[in-house]
Parts: structure tokens; sequence; C-alpha cells
């Protein structure tokens, strides 16, 4: 029989929905912990394949989700094309900046990326066989846009003003970098697949920043990019797409760009995304993720109104968003047990 994932991706509604987590091999697990440690760093952990396959086998192990997804980093594919690289503990990654074009002539070319992330593809392997049978294997990637902000702040920022700027100031040099990013994540995800991903996620963590054309150009279009080129290496491989607080955009965003599946956050209801995006096919989502923190009766009645949201058509639960380091492991036991049993 098909994974379920897998069925809910080609448009079936099942009667119970598979279920996965952001970030669900993460510092709320005291086994992640531990292996974290015997790494050293973060970064570490990302680069070793036997380690990397571990924490992402873990909650697999505890929980039986339906999904496994990949333990990396959206950063690793900045530093594949050059850029520094560096994690400060409790405050987050670093990176050199582009804000020049010097800066971005700099930058090694899409083909030199696989020197630095064939352990990435090495931990995909490890994972085809080491993953029960049942379980689907996603990998993924940041999204063009989301990546940008972070080559271009150097790190997070709150309202991802660097790169807006960069890209009134000097629009060529932004899209550019979009450019370069976009080809390397299309060789990036199609080497995870070659490797035996089953799935593949695009994380546009920053997509409710863009607005208007800029969105069409920057968080749609090269979504489109990226979804067309891996159909045509692997037509059979099913791709989700998450522009994170999209919103009213969420609207038709799966037909715009060719996705299986649009992960929705808990800015938007279950019931408003049912009736105008949900109709496109598969959604995944969307638990507000501070549930896992506070449990109880809350977390219960919302995971079952999400559910009943969504038993119209095809339906991955998941989160909103990734779960927090401050989470409640007993409240993800929670969770799963109320979706399989709603």
């Amino acid at each position: 029989m098909t994974k379920t994932i897998l069925r809910a991706l080609a448009g079936e509604a099942l009667p119970t929905p598979p279920i996965w987590m952001m970030r669900q091999a993460g510092r709320y697990l005291p086994e992640y912990r531990a292996t974290r440690a015997e790494a050293g760093d973060f970064l570490s952990l990302c680069y070793n394949p036997e380690l990397a396959a571990e924490v992402t086998l873990q909650p697999i192990r505890r929980y039986g989700f339906d999904a496994a997804i990949l333990f990396a980093d959206i950063l690793l594919l900045p530093q594949a094309l050059g850029a520094d690289l560096w994690f400060v503990t409790g405050e987050g990654p670093r990176l050199s900046t582009i804000t020049a074009q010097r800066d971005f002539d700099a930058l090694k070319g899409v083909d030199a990326i696989h020197d630095t992330l064939n352990p990435i593809y090495e931990t995909v392997r490890i994972l085809k066989r080491e993953l029960p049978a049942e379980t689907t294997l996603i990998g993924f990637a940041g999204a063009p846009w989301t990546v940008a902000t972070y080559m271009i702040a150097g790190r997070g920022t709150p309202d991802q003003g660097p790169a807006h700027a960069l890209k009134a100031e000097n629009r060529a040099l932004f899209s550019a970098l979009i450019d370069r990013i976009t080809e390397g994540t299309i060789e990036y995800l199609s080497r995870q697949i070659d490797a035996g991903a089953e799935v593949v996620k695009l994380f546009d963590s920053w997509a409710g920043s863009l607005k208007g054309q800029d969105f069409d150009d920057f968080a749609l279009a090269p979504a489109k990019r990226i979804i067309a080129a891996l159909k045509a290496r692997h037509p059979d491989t099913p791709v989700i797409a998450f522009p994170r607080e999209a919103g009213e955009r969420y609207v038709g965003f799966a037909k715009a760009t060719g996705a299986d599946c649009v992960a929705l956050d808990n800015s938007v209801s279950a019931d408003w995304a049912a009736q105008n995006v949900q109709v496109d096919g598969c959604v995944q989502g969307n638990l507000a993720s501070s549930h896992m923190v506070t449990g109880g009766q809350a977390l219960v009645d919302e995971t079952r109104a999400i559910v009943n949201a969504f038993r119209g058509g095809p339906h991955i639960f998941n989160l909103g968003h990734g779960i927090t380091p401050d989470a409640d492991p007993e409240n993800v036991a929670l969770m799963i047990e109320t979706v399989r049993s709603a």
C-alpha cells in the first residue's frame, strides 16, 4: 500500500490525516540534546551523516510519525555557495553578507555546491535504508527569498529590512542573487531526491513580508521555476511549498507554482483554508506551535477542529511553524493521539 503522505499528496482525502511536525528533530527532545552534545556544535551535527540520521530517526522511534524530514539547515546552501557561516550560541546563525556586486562575484558557481553538501546526501542514503517501510522521507531547502534575506543581512532580522533595501536600491544585483540561489536549490533538491528523498519541501519562512509584484517576482516565480525543474527530472516526486504568512496569497499558490501541496501557517484559519486553498489540492497544517508548550484541552480542541475542517479533502496534519525548544514532549504525544482518534 502506498504511504499515507504520498496518498494525501496525490489528492486523496484520508479518514485519518497523516502527521509529521516541522522541526520534529530538535531541542525539545532529550535524546536530540544528547546527540548534539556528542557532535560538538550544530554545524558539526548537520555535516555528520551518522549523527544527522540518528536525530532524524529519534522522533520516528518515539512517536511513529508518518514522515521523517531530513535533519539539516536552510543555510547550508549559502555556505556551499561560498558564504561564511557560523552559529552563535543562543543567538542563531551568522553569515558573511552580500551587499555589493563584489560580494556576489566572490560566490561559487552552482556546480561547486556538492563538494560541501555531499554529507547531506549521505544522510539521506542512510535514512532511506534505516527508516521504517511505512515512513515517508522528506528532503527540503529554503526558498530563494528567505535564503537571500539571511545572505544579505548576515543574520535573521525581524522585518527582512536589509533584503528589502537591497531589492529597492539594486534590483539587478538582488535578482542575480535570487537566480543563483534558485539554481543552487534545484541542484540541491535534485540530489536529495537521487539519494532517496520521496518528497521535498520548499520553506519560504519570510514570504509574508513580500507584497504585490514582489511576492510574484520573488516568492511565486522562483518556486515555480524550482518545481518545474524538479518535475522535469523527477516527475513522480511531490513538492510541498510553504510561503509562510502569505495570507490571501495562499489562494491559488499551488496552481501558480505547480506545488502538490501548500503548507499553511496558523495565521489563517483552517475553515478559511479549507474553502479557499484546499479546493486546489492537498494542504498541510496548521496547529499553532504554542500548543506544544501549553498542552491541555485547548490543544485537543484545536487539533480536532483542524482535522474536522480539512476532512473533506487531502490533508497532512502539521504545525503552523516549527516546534519550539520549550515544548513538552508529552504534548506532542497528546496531539498525535488526538489526530489519530479524531
